[in-house]
Formats: C-alpha cells, structure tokens, sequence
C-alpha cells in the first residue's frame, strides 16, 4: 500500500495568528512577522504528528492511494479518514494499461474512524496479479482550522508549543508527545487488531 498526498494544505489554512496569541508572542513591533516561517513549519509538524497517531486528516487535501490487493472481495477499509469523496478509481495491469472503474460500481461507506471503499455489486474490480488499484480521495475534517473538532485543534497548539519550547532538544523527552496532547488524541485514535489494517 502506498499513500501519496496530491495537494498540500495551503498556509492561508494554517492559524498561525491564533499560535501567536495561545504562545503569547509580543505584538506592535517593527519585526513581528520575522517568526511566522518558523510557526507554520511547528504547526505543520504538529499536524503530521497528530494525524499519525490517530489515522485522521485534519485539514482536506486530496490523497492518491495504491493498492495490490482487496482484504475483503466486497468493501476495503480506507487507510485515513474521514473520506469526504473518491474523486478516481482505476485499476492498472502489470503492463501498465489503465481501466478506469465506473461511478456506479463503487461507493464510499463514510464513517469517522473507519470509512470503505464499497462494491455497489458482487466485488470491487479485480486487481489483476502484478497490477494494482489506483483510488483518489478528498481526506479531512474541511478546508478551515475552524471545521477541525475542537479537541483535536488544541492538541496541534499544544504540541506546536512543545516543540516551539524544546525547538533545540537533544534528547528523545524533549520532543516526545506530551501526555496532555495525548489524552486529547486517545478518543480519535483507530483500534487496529493484532497491527493489521483495520477491515
């Protein structure tokens, strides 16, 4: 499997006025958006540690993901969500030919912690050996920081501060996860049996 990010999330989308204000950064001076390079980069590291450790995208963005092979004939677990729309979905031979799949015979099942990829027949399209499927979607909570659940928002500012405060650290303690900005996540996190995929 392999997941590739076809758009980026746009620094208008990022609040790095509102990370000023919860890091209570002096305001009026002649430099005060010398840092602002700095605080994005902390809240977009902030994010990508927040969205692996819950499976979730946080801010829309469109996905590319490729796969070998269904665990299930009928219905494919989705590997991030939430799933706002499969935009593609194609399925290449080994010799690289491309057959593009039908509208009507797939769907997306939408779910918070688990939406599917679902057959609107029998079985999603056959992957034929040494070949995969090609599925783009739209992943995330919405385009804006205030479309985000709130818990989830507060615990990129809180883990942005972290790493703001220990930007120099040397040692795995500094730049580990705090347990706050862990207790936010744990009810977004995705329970997955025995380290597989969830079904």
């Amino acid at each position: 499997m392999m997941l590739i990010e076809q758009t980026t999330v746009p620094a208008t989308a990022l609040p790095v006025a509102e990370f000023k204000d919860h890091m209570r950064l002096g305001t009026g001076f002649a430099d005060d958006g010398a840092q602002d390079a700095l605080l994005e980069a902390l809240l977009r590291a902030a994010m990508a540690a927040v969205e692996g450790r819950t499976g979730k995208a946080l801010l829309t963005r469109s996905v590319s993901w490729t796969i070998t092979a269904w665990r299930d004939g009928c219905r494919q677990a989705m590997p991030v969500a939430p799933v706002a729309a499969i935009t593609a979905f194609r399925v290449v031979d080994r010799d690289g030919m491309i057959a593009t799949v039908d509208t009507s015979a797939y769907g997306l099942e939408p779910d918070t912690h688990r939406p599917h990829l679902v057959s609107a027949g029998a079985n999603l399209p056959l992957i034929p050996i040494g070949g995969r499927a090609e599925v783009v979607f739209d992943a995330g909570f919405g385009a804006t920081w205030a479309e985000m659940p709130a818990d989830m928002a507060q615990a990129v500012m809180l883990l942005a501060a972290h790493y703001h405060e220990h930007r120099a650290a040397t040692g795995p303690d500094e730049a580990s996860m705090p347990f706050g900005v862990q207790a936010l996540l744990e009810p977004w996190r995705t329970v997955r049996i025995l380290g597989g995929a969830p079904a």
